[in-house]
């Protein structure tokens, strides 16, 4: 396991080959060498989302991929998904990490969640041609409807359903996508019968701003991703979410038809080790400590014998 030793939008722009330049002389008995050289004239585009720590699992990818003999352009904080979508079908980018659920979602708009092998074997059904989606980590960033322990304390919440308990306004917070996702304010009133106050955009996906205005209770309900740190610090209560509204939302990579054999047994590798602690240790590294994506990616990939 990695422990910690104790972040969003940038346009996408043209692709320029040979970024990065591949690391040589890896030695054959590397964990996750592509071989003698065999993918050294090959470069992958690596995207990430306009999100901390979707961004420190690409750069994760983008080592590793280097360290078995790849070249790599980063094309990193491209923005939300309605952004970057449509760059991977039109193969503008090869290696992308994901939260199988919620793509599942967003591709599928009568999904019928489960496990995360049921999301997973879903997704794979109704990705866009010449797309694929590889091993799944343990590793979750699951999306949340969370609250203070303060509210949770007064109105005696514990899951999604008892915020009808909630005598006063729900001003609800989240990045300005949460309106149409499928799981937003809607959602809430649809399956669980909440009805919100409305939505308060505040575009760090559930970072340090959101939790702020949860604190200060500028808003009452937040839509915090399950692997970050805040949580824990910040004593912060996540709603059980009996009747599913999320799906699973494990992280795995999704991938170009370009990706090889080698460069996809590479990027299965690295899911195998990341695991729940991990994400949330490298959260905390940025969220808390301030590293930068690189340093944290180059650290864990070493804990993991990934790198050498």
């Amino acid at each position: 396991m990695f422990t910690a030793r104790k972040g969003r939008l940038v346009a996408l722009g043209a692709v320029v080959v040979g970024a990065a330049i591949a690391l040589s002389g890896c030695a054959s008995s590397n964990p996750i060498s592509g071989g003698s050289g065999s993918g050294s004239k090959t470069t992958f585009v690596v995207g990430s989302q306009d999100y901390y720590s979707n961004e420190i699992v690409a750069e994760i990818y983008a080592q590793a991929l280097e360290n078995g003999g790849f070249t790599v352009d980063r094309q990193f904080k491209i923005g939300q998904r309605e952004v970057y979508l449509p760059e991977l079908e039109s193969g503008k980018i090869d290696v992308f990490p994901e939260y199988i659920g919620s793509l599942d979602q967003a591709l599928n708009k009568t999904a019928a969640g489960g496990s995360a092998d049921d999301v997973a074997k879903d997704l794979a059904s109704v990705l866009p041609t010449g797309l694929r989606v590889l091993d799944k980590a343990e590793a979750a960033d699951q999306n949340s409807w969370t609250v203070t322990s303060a509210f949770a304390q007064k109105y005696k919440l514990t899951d999604i359903a008892s915020l009808k308990n909630v005598t006063e306004p729900i001003l609800v917070g989240g990045n300005s996508e949460l309106a149409t996702r499928p799981y937003g304010p809607d959602a809430l009133k649809a399956k669980y019968g909440v009805t919100t106050a409305g939505l308060t955009a505040i575009e760090d996906g559930g970072g340090p701003l959101t939790v702020k205005a949860l604190l200060d209770n500028k808003i009452q309900l937040a839509n915090i991703y399950t692997a970050s740190p805040l949580i824990k610090t910040d004593n912060l209560v996540v709603l059980k979410d009996p009747d599913n509204l999320f799906f699973p939302d494990n992280v795995a990579p999704i991938v170009s038809k370009k990706v090889t054999t080698k460069a996809a047994d590479i990027l299965n590798k690295v899911s195998a080790k990341l695991s729940q602690s991990d994400l949330v240790s490298l959260n905390s590294e940025s969220v808390t400590d301030q590293k930068s994506a690189p340093v944290i990616a180059k650290a864990w990939l070493t804990d993991a014998g990934l790198l050498k």
